[in-house]
């Protein structure tokens, strides 16, 4: 426990997370509202953090963020978005669900209902304990909030904190305005998804600095502050999180 001299109250793990439950109310609908959220699922103790929408033909990835091992979560993500998605026991659970609907789900719960192949690319070899999955439903979108526990942990107890994140996922996208770009591109800041649209539109970065009016050393940083919130490594994990 530490102190803060100047107004003497004690600083405690419940001040930690209330600090990131308001940053993130505070952020709703805004670029910044990423960065809080990646903070409050850190205060879960989640090993990685996965959030995916979807329709009946296709899914996207909203956020990844492994806090381990980035490229894992990056693998990870591109490879479920190029047709694993479907054999995800939740697929079809979410899609059943009516707007309005807030469902918690852990893994052990669907485990049978996962095909081999699925469990050894998604849980066994990642070295993943296990899932929590939120599943929100809302006017527009249908998320997974998805919480991968390490193997160092047991069994994740029931937190209302996790439910919390759903609903702040839900309440966040939906509250964002619909455009023309790939939902995943949705938690950058103005730059740096202009960047990530250059890159996927063929442009190299002297073209996309030229575009914008900056040196090309700021696309470079603009594009690796991209890359971190979603939580990829290259612009092949760009494409393919952007189903490109």
């Amino acid at each position: 426990m530490s102190y803060n001299m100047e107004d003497k109250t004690a600083s405690t793990p419940r001040d930690g997370v209330l600090h990131a439950l308001d940053d993130c109310l505070a952020r709703l609908g805004d670029d910044g509202w990423a960065d809080a959220f990646v903070t409050l699922a850190q205060r879960t103790g989640a090993a990685q953090v996965m959030i995916f929408s979807y329709t009946p033909d296709a899914a996207a990835c909203l956020l990844s963020r492994n806090f381990r091992a980035k490229a894992l979560g990056a693998r990870l993500g591109a490879e479920y978005l190029q047709g694993w998605f479907r054999q995800d026991p939740l697929f079809e659970v979410l899609l059943s669900l009516p707007t309005g609907a807030l469902r918690r789900v852990e893994s052990g719960d669907v485990l049978p209902d996962m095909s081999s192949a699925y469990r050894s690319r998604f849980y066994d070899r990642p070295g993943l304990q296990g899932k929590t999955a939120i599943l929100a439903t809302g006017a527009k979108l249908k998320l997974a909030v998805n919480l991968y526990w390490p193997r160092a942990a047991s069994s994740a107890a029931p937190c209302p904190l996790e439910t919390i994140a759903g609903r702040l996922a839900l309440l966040h996208f939906e509250a964002r305005p619909e455009h023309n770009y790939p939902a995943p591109l949705a938690v950058l800041s103005e730059r740096e998804r202009a960047v990530c649209l250059g890159i996927l539109s063929g442009k190299k970065a002297e073209a996309i600095a030229a575009d914008l009016g900056v040196a090309v050393s700021s696309v470079v940083t603009y594009r690796t502050r991209a890359y971190q919130k979603l939580g990829i490594s290259s612009r092949g994990s760009l494409f393919a999180v952007c189903g490109k």
